[in-house]
């Protein structure tokens, strides 16, 4: 009967042990993407200040982003800029740059453009000492020219891999927290 009773209480161990509950079996990031609704490109040449902004509010929904650019850009001219990122699906909007400043090993911004419209080079890095790209420079092209350029944050990109470092998209891997396309005209 005693060994009865001792496999009893076995069984009785093991199934209290093994079982769980719903929310065990779920595993979570442990550095999400974020939500990102809207991004906000200035560009200052010192007297001038032209914003860029993408807002798509209802995200991977059916409306396309509104894409606003507030004027042209001067040919041959040193602008320096900043991108702000925010989730306005809360109330008061999230600013997410915030995020992207104290998580800055695991984020760099790519931008990429024709060089008729300009180059850009970094002006801030991260713990590490790579780009991080929410604050850089856009040298303009010397001519007239009208194309896009197009602003893209990643997430967990390697750092390391070739060409990533100097902001060639190519080998950075990672996934795409947001990507934006705003039409630019310079002019002479």
């Amino acid at each position: 009967m005693k060994i009865i009773n001792y496999l009893g209480l076995a069984a009785l161990t093991m199934v209290a042990l093994t079982s769980c509950s719903k929310d065990d079996n779920k595993s979570t990031p442990a550095n999400e993407n974020e939500v990102i609704t809207t991004v906000t490109t200035k560009l200052v040449d010192g007297l001038n200040i032209i914003t860029l902004t993408s807002r798509d509010l209802d995200g991977d929904g059916p409306n396309a982003p509104v894409v606003t650019v507030s004027g042209t850009l001067s040919a041959d001219t040193e602008y320096n800029g900043t991108v702000q990122f925010l989730n306005e699906t809360k109330t008061p909007a999230e600013d997410i740059t915030l995020e992207v400043q104290e998580e800055n090993i695991f984020h760099q911004l790519f931008y990429q453009a024709p060089s008729a419209i300009g180059t850009f080079t970094y002006a801030d890095t991260d713990d590490n000492g790579k780009p991080i790209g929410l604050q850089f420079k856009l040298h303009t092209g010397t001519t007239a020219s009208t194309g896009n350029i197009i602003v893209t944050l990643r997430h967990e990109p390697n750092k390391t891999a070739a060409g990533v470092s100097d902001g060639d998209i190519t080998n950075a891997g990672g996934s795409t927290d947001a990507e934006v396309i705003y039409p630019i005209q310079v002019v002479e």
